[in-house]
């Protein structure tokens, strides 16, 4: 096969959350186990930090990934979905997984796929983590793809564990409490590893503080240590003044990601650098700025707070839940507090859609659209939902037909923002690799 055959026998022969849900969700890591033991469990050879949470947790990853590298560390990254390209999920410093490894892996791995059935994300972890191995990495930052307990990536004994936050998402899976979604997310703390935590409600506080002291791991809360007293966009630039508690000292960074939410992203990341130094990481003072300055030229992430356009200004972020578009429409409110707001709106069937739509302004105009997957949900159905919620706008089958509708309608000085889904971004024209 060669590389778009592999591709498409990988989308088409295993389960792909991404594109069907929850059906494609092993809700254990025999699989996993499985595949990494027949390539000789790679992800055992190198360090590795492993990152979850409900949002941030991809920009996170992306962030420290890019100091790590400019500390001088040969660094793998992986992450997911991915928005364009399948080889976004793999990075070894910034570089994409080679095609041939892909096809190379894909064969090699055939004979155990057709015999257990894994999931397109299991053979994909499998997939990172022996490319890491091959690449002689130094460390490498593995994202979480859902949950943390049961997630495929949960089979590694990282040198630092990371959750960002908790919020609702994926309740189908993961369960409808705060609590049941921190159980599941805290499944990644692992004996005698300390972990970071970026964010803490009342509801999940003491489950981490349980989970890390049944595990002896020690436990450190960013939002104890560190704070931001600043935060502006200039440009492309989001500048974040983030104050130590414990020594007064206040960094002053310039970070390449201009999203207001980047802030408390920033502090967990600076946490996470801390507890790093203490495990002999040596990461100097410059490789945390220009890591932080330049994580989408260093990594390649795209999609968060990403303006395609100007005149109209075109937006483009993959917030996908409420948290997430609460962040988008503060920041919207926040930096174009005159502007007309267009939304291109779209989702896929198992997110909590209508409290999602209770937060958007009831006077943006809206255009209603799907990706072209089995997942989505169609756009009638979401023009409908938005309706009990007072929220008015048109429908279009194709991501690109609405957007070009909220081109034709908006004014010079008017704001489009495309958000709901990352499938949404993936399929829009003015998002270009």
């Amino acid at each position: 096969m060669n590389y778009q055959q592999t591709i498409e026998y990988l989308y088409s022969q295993l389960p792909m959350f991404s594109r069907i849900g929850s059906a494609a969700y092993k809700a254990d890591l025999h699989n996993t186990i499985a595949l990494c033991k027949s390539v000789g469990n790679p992800q055992n050879n190198y360090k590795t930090i492993h990152i979850a949470g409900t949002n941030g947790k991809g920009s996170t990853s992306h962030i420290l990934a890019a100091i790590l590298q400019q500390a001088g560390y040969k660094t793998g990254l992986y992450t997911s979905p991915h928005i364009k390209d399948f080889r976004e999920r793999i990075r070894v410093n910034g570089e994409m997984i080679t095609e041939q490894f892909v096809i190379e892996f894909t064969e090699k791995t055939k004979v155990i796929t057709e015999e257990i059935k894994p999931s397109f994300f299991e053979l994909t972890v499998a997939m990172a983590f022996k490319y890491f191995e091959e690449e002689k990495v130094d460390i490498a930052v593995i994202e979480t793809g859902l949950g943390g307990l049961l997630d495929s990536t949960n089979i590694i004994t990282p040198i630092l564990s990371i959750i960002t936050n908790i919020g609702y998402d994926h309740q189908n899976i993961l369960g409808n409490t705060l609590e049941e979604i921190a159980t599941q997310k805290a499944g990644i703390i692992k004996a005698l590893v300390p972990v970071v935590i970026g964010e803490t409600l009342p509801e999940t506080k003491n489950i981490f503080i349980e989970t890390a002291d049944k595990k002896n791991a020690s436990i450190h809360f960013a939002e104890k240590r560190f704070v931001t007293t600043y935060l502006a966009v200039e440009g492309d630039l989001l500048l974040c003044n983030v104050q130590d508690l414990h020594t007064g000292i206040t960094e002053k960074l310039r970070c390449g990601l201009s999203g207001l939410y980047q802030g408390k992203n920033l502090c967990t990341v600076l946490a996470a650098v801390h507890e790093l130094k203490k495990i002999n990481i040596d990461i100097a003072e410059t490789a945390l700025h220009n890591g932080i300055e330049q994580v989408k030229k260093i990594t390649g992430l795209r999609g968060r707070w990403e303006i395609l356009q100007q005149h109209p200004t075109v937006i483009a972020d993959v917030a996908h839940n409420k948290d997430g578009i609460t962040q988008v429409i503060n920041q919207l409110n926040t930096l174009y507090p005159l502007a007309n707001f267009h939304f291109v709106l779209g989702f896929v069937k198992d997110k909590d859609v209508e409290n999602v739509l209770k937060i958007f302004p009831d006077n943006a105009f809206f255009y209603f659209t799907n990706a072209q997957i089995p997942r989505a949900m169609p756009c009638e159905e979401l023009k409908a939902k938005a309706a009990i919620a007072d929220l008015r706008g048109n429908c279009f089958s194709h991501v690109n037909d609405a957007i070009n509708a909220a081109k034709s309608a908006a004014a010079t000085n008017d704001v489009i923002i495309i958000c709901g889904s990352f499938f949404i971004i993936s399929e829009c024209h003015l998002f270009i690799n």
